[in-house]
């Protein structure tokens, strides 16, 4: 909830059984359906308190993009925003992401101009073009699994739970690249499942956790640097958004003048861009 552009948020991550890397789409809806009311609860905020509600309802503002996790936040905020006779604005979850990074990084002008926008999750591998949050278009994307998906494959195969990033990020701060990763792009696609090959060859040579940690968040800057490379001729302003941002050996490999990223506590949020898209909705209608 925002005051004064003052976030306040609570959260909790869904559960993931050990050794699994993720869950099934009816497992993840009952998981939101226990925890809501939970989280909900811990905000301390009354009915009193809600101007307008905002909601993800779609991962993406296109035509059929679809998840059932949305439906049940979305039929929440419905019957919210009935009950306390406030409007509900519906975003996508891409919008949210792209928002939360906005806010944090203190950058609104990028609102009134175009923009890339590189987006690296767990599911998430995209670099976009925002020529407005209501136009936005993938100008190069991974053609297998994302980057976070890489690292949670890796970070389970070397003893962590799920998610990985923050186990893999400290492990690497031990190791060394034990050779150069190579990265190919074609028509805009990159492959990464290689990887994972490449990092399983890797532990049964031998070589160590640590170095397995360091390649893998190595191939991960230097994919994502490829990309901005050959994909923004234009060399827009470039947002970086997605869990996968917040790590530090990333930041640093894709760090200048055109960068902006998400403060660590953003770089996976969405709820908190989707309250900011909600605020400025409802300050466009005052």
């Amino acid at each position: 909830m925002f005051s004064d552009m003052t976030c306040r948020s609570e959260k909790k991550l869904l559960p993931v059984p050990q050794g699994s890397l993720g869950l099934r789409q009816s497992d993840a809806v009952f998981a939101h359906v226990k925890q809501f009311a939970e989280v909900f609860s811990r905000l301390e905020i009354s009915g009193s308190d809600i101007r307008a509600i905002g909601v993800s309802s779609r991962p993406r503002n296109v035509e059929g993009s679809y998840m059932p996790c949305f439906m049940y936040g979305l039929s929440v905020s419905q019957v919210l925003g009935s009950t306390l006779g406030v409007p509900v604005y519906e975003f996508s979850h891409q919008q949210g992401h792209i928002a939360a990074a906005v806010y944090s990084s203190g950058k609104d002008e990028l609102f009134d101009r175009p923009f890339m926008c590189f987006h690296a999750s767990g599911g998430t591998t995209e670099l976009l073009r925002v020529n407005s949050l209501d136009d936005i278009s993938i100008a190069a994307a991974t053609a297998d699994i994302s980057v976070g998906q890489l690292i949670d494959r890796v970070g389970v195969m070397l003893g962590s739970g799920f998610p990985a990033g923050p186990f893999l990020e400290k492990l690497a701060l031990g190791g060394s690249l034990p050779e150069k990763p190579i990265i190919r792009i074609k028509d805009g696609h990159c492959s990464l499942s290689g990887f994972e090959n490449k990092t399983k060859t890797m532990l049964e040579k031998g070589i160590s956790p640590e170095n397995i940690a360091f390649y893998t968040i190595e191939t991960v800057a230097m994919t994502v640097k490829k990309m901005i490379e050959e994909y923004n001729p234009e060399k827009l302003p470039v947002l970086y958004v997605g869990g996968v941002m917040s790590n530090e050996r990333i930041k640093s490999v894709l760090s200048d003048k055109n960068a902006y990223f998400a403060e660590p506590r953003f770089s996976s949020d969405n709820a908190a861009g989707i309250a900011y898209l909600a605020l400025r909705e409802q300050q466009a209608k005052i």
